[in-house]
């Protein structure tokens, strides 16, 4: 297994203009199709489009990761139509996309618990993730079935059955190997759409330091420009990792 990365609550960061990791909770799907009196799976049929636009953009800015929110484990709750709707969608955009992401050099993951997933889309996302495994541009995470509670709980299970010595006590070093996101490092920017300003379940170990972006647009009207802002209002921001402004002037004795 390999050593984990650094910690942004043991270590600081290093810190660069453009965002290494972007983590997206892509919301308003729905609200953008009812507002267009429009059926609800529309909006998501839509956001695909927008997804691919981002995409496009963190790879041409040199981001690292982009991690995206596509179904978080509560959203079972939703309608059975439209969970059906997004589970077709979902693979549809598996098959039709990957081929381009591998033809990009770009890496698909999927995170999340795949036991209640139909065993054909399992196979589908695993023959994604395989056939782009080896790539070494932007590693595009696709969250499904996902929550930030599950992937605690999960890697704790994990870890102690591979060693069950750590039952005794364990440290963050230990955990965090084992997490859904050990292989990139902590997001330097969260963004939200569609108004709403939560972070949801998502990812809640990951984005301890993270700085959030929220906004009204709808996802399925969020594209470039959009993105932009965001990196903008990230770029303002005052990092500290705990330390004082003072300190980031290099005024260590204030």
């Amino acid at each position: 297994m390999a050593p984990p990365l650094p910690s942004s609550t043991r270590t600081i960061p290093d810190i660069a203009n453009v965002p290494r990791h972007i983590a997206v909770i892509m919301d308003g799907n729905g609200r953008w199709a009812k507002q267009r009196f429009m059926p609800r799976v529309m909006g998501h049929q839509r956001g695909v489009e927008s997804l691919r636009e981002v995409v496009k953009a963190c790879r041409d800015m040199g981001v690292g990761y982009l991690t995206v929110f596509a179904f978080s484990s509560e959203n079972w709750r939703r309608p059975a139509d439209e969970v059906s709707f997004l589970m077709s969608l979902f693979m549809k955009m598996l098959e039709r996309e990957v081929a381009k992401l591998h033809k990009n050099n770009i890496r698909l993951k999927i995170i999340g618990d795949r036991s209640r997933f139909d065993p054909k889309l399992v196979q589908t996302m695993d023959a994604a993730e395989h056939l782009t495994a080896s790539n070494g541009g932007l590693t595009l995470t696709i969250a499904a079935n996902y929550g930030g509670r599950w992937d605690m709980m999960n890697a704790v299970q994990v870890m102690l059955k591979a060693r069950p010595e750590l039952a005794q006590g364990f440290a963050e070093e230990d955990l965090s190997p084992y997490l859904s996101m050990s292989d990139a490092p902590e997001p330097d920017l969260f963004i939200r759409t569609g108004g709403e300003q939560r972070i949801s379940n998502f990812m809640l170990w990951q984005l301890a330091y993270t700085e959030l972006h929220f906004t009204d647009v709808l996802w399925p009207e969020f594209g470039r420009k959009e993105l932009d802002i965001a990196i903008a209002s990230y770029q303002k921001r005052e990092r500290r990792f705990g330390r004082t402004s003072d300190q980031l002037k290099g005024d260590v004795g204030a």
